[in-house]
């Protein structure tokens, strides 16, 4: 297909369509799924393709079979909507086992489909995210992260070619990949706010057909974007929602999971080493979602706004990055968490690859902020360090990389041997 915009799943994919018969991509509504899956196919089934609906439904409900006889990889476009499709493909993948690469299928709420048989082995999920900087273009990507953990050595100062107004834009733009098709802001915009809308108001009623209330959705939305990326309780997140539209506490937990099941929410969890007693590390979840546009949009925060509210735009700025990373490390089975004690020692993330190879990250959106940051990442390394020396029978590695990721012009090596890396610089 022409125009397409390289992804970090891409390699993935194919990765994996080389190991498995089956590939289901899962993530939120709009995040390039079946664009990404549609350049790897021979053959597509789009299930909501209304000229062919009626009779792929039929097939899929009395004949599912004669739908695997495409050229194969075959892919297979909301299929959920045709559930007896998971059991059919899953039993060829049996019947195959010699076979790789033959099915992709992709649906925004799939993980709802109660199926007879889990695809263990057979089919293989990947989870998409919405597009980081590097992807729709923003970013330089003159800093590669997998390089940084190979070759800590190999870092280079640049500069990156964006500033805070770019990054404002792009936290209220987002990174859904329809945003590509459009050259003016206000309609790059637009797509953020029409997802956040039809969340409230269409998907939240659709993923399983319970009538759901937009204006409940909306408040919770809001209530979990004002405590975004802090360490929030679920109880502050109910109070405050509660306040706005009386929402019941029942409701909201169902609201909450139904969510969390759109792909919407994306809570960072704690990493607990045994660095102090465990009373004094906090553990509750880091409240986050998937882009910060759709929390920009739950607070009606425009580009025009945020350029005087730095507080909001801190947290915005880290929701941001979070998802970078989250994209950045993929390839390597990166997964985030984040350290906070008792004494208020924090790093905002700590991300670890599936080697046990791992970086502290601080996220600081200015200059002002950055010694601070660095301060952070260096105690965090002490106290590993001390650990050591006290228990040299259980030791913790050290971080493979301290960094201060920052909405700055300038990244530099610092003394302390702290990197500071714009995220307009930074790519996988």
């Amino acid at each position: 297909m022409s125009n397409y915009k390289n992804r970090v799943f891409d390699d993935i994919l194919k990765f994996r369509m080389k190991v498995f018969g089956a590939v289901l991509i899962s993530g939120p509504k709009g995040c390039g799924k079946t664009r990404t899956a549609s350049e790897i196919v021979k053959t597509k089934i789009e299930f909501q393709d209304e000229e062919k609906r009626d009779y792929y439904l039929q097939l899929a409900n009395n004949h599912p079979m004669k739908l695997l006889e495409g050229e194969k990889p075959i892919l297979f476009d909301e299929w959920q909507d045709a559930p007896k499709m998971w059991g059919t493909i899953r039993k060829y993948c049996d019947d195959h086992p010699e076979e790789v690469g033959n099915f992709i299928l992709t649906g925004s709420s799939s993980n709802d489909v109660n199926t007879p048989h889990t695809g263990t082995l057979r089919i293989s999920e990947l989870e998409m995210i919405p597009m980081s900087l590097y992807e729709t273009g923003e970013s330089n990507g003159k800093i590669s992260l997998s390089n940084l953990f190979d070759n800590p050595e190999s870092f280079i100062p640049c500069e990156s070619d964006i500033d805070i107004d770019d990054i404002i834009f792009a936290i209220c733009k987002g990174g859904w990949p329809k945003t590509l098709m459009f050259d003016s802001k206000d309609e790059q915009l637009y797509i953020a706010q029409d997802l956040y809308n039809q969340t409230c108001k269409k998907d939240m009623s659709a993923l399983d057909k319970i009538k759901r209330n937009p204006k409940w959705v909306a408040a919770i939305l809001k209530s979990y974007s004002r405590n975004l990326c802090t360490l929030a309780e679920t109880k502050t997140i109910y109070q405050d929602a509660h306040l706005n539209c009386g929402i019941s506490e029942t409701s909201f937990f169902e609201y909450i999971n139904a969510l969390e099941r759109l792909n919407i929410i994306k809570d960072i969890n704690s990493w607990s080493p045994l660095l102090r007693s465990k009373t004094n590390v906090r553990s509750g979840s880091k409240r986050n979602l998937i882009d910060p546009s759709i929390a920009a949009n739950a607070l009606g925060a425009t580009p025009e706004k945020l350029k005087s509210d730095f507080n909001t735009l801190g947290f915005l700025f880290e929701s941001l990055c979070i998802r970078d990373l989250s994209a950045y490390s993929a390839k390597n089975g990166g997964e985030l968490s984040y350290y906070h004690d008792r004494y208020d020692l924090e790093v905002d993330c700590v991300l670890h690859l599936k080697d046990a190879r791992y970086a502290l990250i601080e996220i600081k959106l200015g200059n002002e902020q950055i010694d601070e940051g660095a301060k952070h990442l260096c105690e965090v390394e002490t106290l590993i360090k001390k650990f050591n020396e006290k228990f040299p029978k259980n030791k913790m590695p050290l971080p493979t990389l301290k960094i201060v990721l920052t909405g700055t012009r300038y990244a530099s090596k610092r003394e302390d041997g702290v990197l500071v890396i714009p995220i307009g610089c930074l790519k996988d």
